[in-house]
C-alpha cells in the first residue's frame, strides 16, 4: 500500500496528521492539493509489473496459479548463517511444517462465503424508500432494530448515490425512526435526504464516514438513567465523516469524530482521543472530555461546555488554543443546541438554553492554529485587503 502511494507521488514526509502534504497526496488544502501529480495509469503499471514478477517467481517453484501455492510450506526454508542474538536461536520448523493433504481438508477456499447480504435490514429500508429514490417524495416509517443488524442505511445510500450522485435528496426526504439497539456502523455513509432517528443506544463506528444525512440518538422512552451521564454510542463514532449532522443525547465512547473532515455534530460527552486528526466540521461537546482531545487536530472547531474547568489539562495543545467565543460562534451554538433539545428532549440543552447568557461563560473554544490563519486570510481577502 505505501509503494502504491509512493507511486501515485508521495514522498514520505510523514505529515499526513498535519494537512500540510507538500505533494498534494494527503491534505484538505486547495493550494496543495494543486501540487497533485499523480496518474492513475502510473498504479496500474506499478501492479502489471508485481504481477509480472510474480509471474516469474511462480513459474520457477512450478505452480500455475496462486491458489496452488496455498499451503506449500515446503517451499519455504530458513534463512541460514543468521548471527543476530535475537534471531539465531529461532527456530521456525513448526510454522514451515506441511500438513498432510487430505480429501476432506482443502489447502484454499473450496465455498463461497455467506455474508449474510441477503437477509439485511437494509432490503426492507430500500422498499420502503422506492417512492423517495423514484419520484422524492417524502417517506417516513418506523422500524424495529437489533444488534445484528449493521451498517445500516449504507446500502440505501448506494442507491441514491447512484441515480443522485453527490447531490443526494432534498433534506429529510427520507425519515426513518428505530426503536431498540443499533449494531456496528449505525447510519455508515449514509447520504444527503436521510435522517435517521434511534429511540435507543447504537454499538461503534455509529456514523462513519457520514456523507450529508443527519443521525438522531436517544434513550428509550422510560429509560431509568440519566442520558448525559451514559454512554449511548460506541467507539469510533463518525470516524472520517465528510458531511452532515448528528444529534447525541448521551455520551460517546473514545476517539469521537476521528479524522471529521465536514460533519456537524452535538453529543453530551466523549471519551478519550476526541476529534484526533480533525481537518474540518464541528462538534459540540455538551460535557466531559477524556484525554488527549484534539490531538492532530489541524482544521474544524470544537466546543466544550466545560463547567467544571477542567478541559484544559484534557486537551492536546500542540497543535490547537483555547479561545473564547466570538458573535458568529454564540449564534451558531444556540441554533445546534436548540435542534438539539427539539429533535432529542435533551435536559442538558434545555439547561443551557434556559440559561442561555450566564452559561455561555462554561464554553471553550478548540480551534486548530493553521486554521485560524487559513480563515483570517480568507476573510481577508473577501474582504478585499
Amino acid at each position: 500500500a505505501t509503494a502504491a502511494l509512493i507511486v501515485e507521488g508521495c514522498i514520505m514526509m510523514r505529515k499526513c496528521h498535519l494537512n500540510t502534504c507538500p505533494v498534494g497526496v494527503a491534505t484538505q488544502d486547495p493550494q496543495l492539493r494543486k501540487r497533485f501529480a499523480g496518474d492513475p495509469d502510473h498504479v496500474v503499471n506499478f501492479f502489471k509489473f508485481i504481477t509480472q514478477e510474480l509471474r516469474e517467481i511462480m513459474a520457477e517453484l512450478g505452480y500455475r496459479t496462486v491458489n496452488e501455492m496455498v499451503g506449500q510450506a515446503d517451499a519455504l526454508e530458513m534463512r541460514e548463517g543468521i548471527t543476530h542474538w535475537k534471531y539465531d536461536k529461532l527456530d521456525l520448523s513448526a510454522v514451515l511444517f506441511k500438513e498432510p493433504e487430505s480429501l476432506y481438508t482443502g489447502l484454499y477456499q473450496q465455498e463461497e462465503q455467506d455474508h449474510g447480504l441477503s437477509n439485511v435490514l437494509d432490503w426492507k429500508l430500500l422498499a420502503l424508500a422506492k417512492p423517495a429514490i423514484d419520484q422524492k417524495e417524502k417517506v417516513c416509517a418506523s422500524v424495529l432494530i437489533k444488534n445484528t443488524d449493521r451498517t445500516v442505511g449504507t446500502i440505501l445510500s448506494n442507491e441514491i448515490t447512484k441515480k443522485y450522485r453527490a447531490a443526494g435528496l432534498p433534506d429529510d426526504t427520507i425519515h426513518f425512526s428505530f426503536q431498540g439497539t443499533a449494531g456496528q456502523s449505525f447510519g455508515a455513509f449514509n447520504t444527503k435526504g436521510i435522517t435517521l432517528e434511534l429511540e435507543g443506544d447504537a454499538n461503534d463506528y455509529f456514523g462513519k464516514g457520514l456523507s450529508g444525512a443527519t443521525l438522531i440518538v436517544y434513550p428509550a422512552k422510560g429509560s431509568a438513567f440519566i442520558p448525559e451521564e451514559n454512554i449511548i454510542i460506541g467507539n469510533v463514532a463518525l470516524y472520517g465523516a465528510t458531511s452532515g449532522k448528528a444529534f447525541i443525547r448521551g455520551k460517546a465512547g473514545e476517539r469521537f469524530a476521528v479524522r471529521n473532515s465536514g460533519a456537524e455534530v452535538v453529543v453530551e460527552g466523549v471519551g478519550d482521543h476526541g476529534c484526533e486528526y480533525m481537518t474540518g466540521g464541528k462538534a459540540i461537546i455538551l460535557g466531559s472530555t477524556g484525554r488527549n482531545f484534539a490531538a492532530g487536530m489541524s482544521g474544524g472547531i470544537a466546543y466544550i461546555y466545560d463547567v467544571e474547568g477542567s478541559f484544559a489539562e484534557k486537551c492536546n495543545m500542540e497543535m490547537v488554543a483555547l479561545d473564547p467565543l466570538d458573535t458568529a460562534d454564540i449564534v451558531y451554538l444556540k441554533e445546534m443546541i436548540t435542534k438539539h433539545h427539539s429533535y432529542t428532549d435533551s435536559t442538558v440543552a434545555k439547561f443551557i438554553l434556559n440559561d442561555f447568557d450566564h452559561q455561555l461563560k462554561n464554553f471553550v473554544k478548540v480551534f486548530p492554529g493553521d486554521y485560524k490563519k487559513a480563515l483570517q486570510k480568507k476573510a481577508t481577502v473577501t474582504q478585499g485587503y
